[in-house]
């Protein structure tokens, strides 16, 4: 029989990147001399990778940038958060717990993040996670990201789960939309780094700590889901 599949979002969802991503990316901007961002700019930047988050931040300041002009800025980015990771960056409160609970009653866990595999995979081996999950997949690994579903659902595929008993835990627009994308449960995080009511993105449930994160939360989720209709999305 198919485990119960949990499936993590990792930047504001598993990991509270928040202090290193800001750093990097101040680091990345300072060769063009551009007023640092702070967090309350980074929950508009952050959730499409490192080019798109660098892209973002240049557009904010009034300075768009060319595709050619891009390359080096990521390898600047990427140079320094490689460097100084894991830096500041933690499981939040209650995961590594929630893990432990979630594998001892027979869930399987695994990570589909739009963070590139070259800073997600090591990010989480240096956190002693990595060898927790069945599968890490990032922006990178398909030809599509999250919000497509296809990401969530490749990411199922090579777990070995079955999308009809696997749920997703995210923050942002792009996790939850992925999910209904995907007709998979979903399970929104209040303390991610969306610039949005979690509420607002309707995901099946919704829990403001890891405490909460319970195999009984997981089947009602998947129960849930199972009764109501996923939103049509974008």
């Amino acid at each position: 029989m198919t485990a119960t599949l949990v499936v993590f979002d990792l930047d504001g969802t598993m990991i509270d990147t928040a202090p290193d991503l800001i750093e990097s990316l101040n680091h990345t901007i300072a060769a063009r001399d551009l007023e640092p961002v702070s967090f309350d700019d980074l929950t508009h930047l952050v959730g499409q990778g490192a080019r798109v988050m660098i892209r973002r931040a240049f557009d904010l300041r009034g300075y768009p940038l060319s595709d050619q002009e891009v390359d080096p800025l990521f390898d600047r980015f990427i140079d320094h958060y490689k460097a100084h990771m894991p830096g500041l960056s933690r499981p939040f409160a209650g995961l590594e717990a929630s893990l432990d609970r979630l594998e001892r009653d027979g869930c399987r866990v695994a990570v589909c993040t739009n963070k590139a595999e070259q800073l997600a995979v090591p990010l989480l081996r240096k956190l002693g996670l990595a060898d927790r999950m069945a599968v890490i997949t990032g922006g990178d690994t398909f030809a599509f990201r999250k919000p497509d579903g296809r990401h969530l659902l490749e990411t199922i595929r090579l777990a070995g789960g079955d999308p009809a008993k696997s749920i997703l835990v995210g923050d942002s627009v792009n996790d939850i939309q992925a999910a209904h994308n995907a007709s998979v449960a979903s399970l929104g995080v209040t303390f991610g780094y969306s610039d949005v009511p979690i509420a607002d993105l309707n995901p099946t449930r919704i829990i403001s700590h890891f405490d909460e994160l319970t195999v009984e939360l997981v089947q009602e989720t998947l129960a849930a889901s199972h009764r109501a209709p996923f939103p049509v999305t974008a």
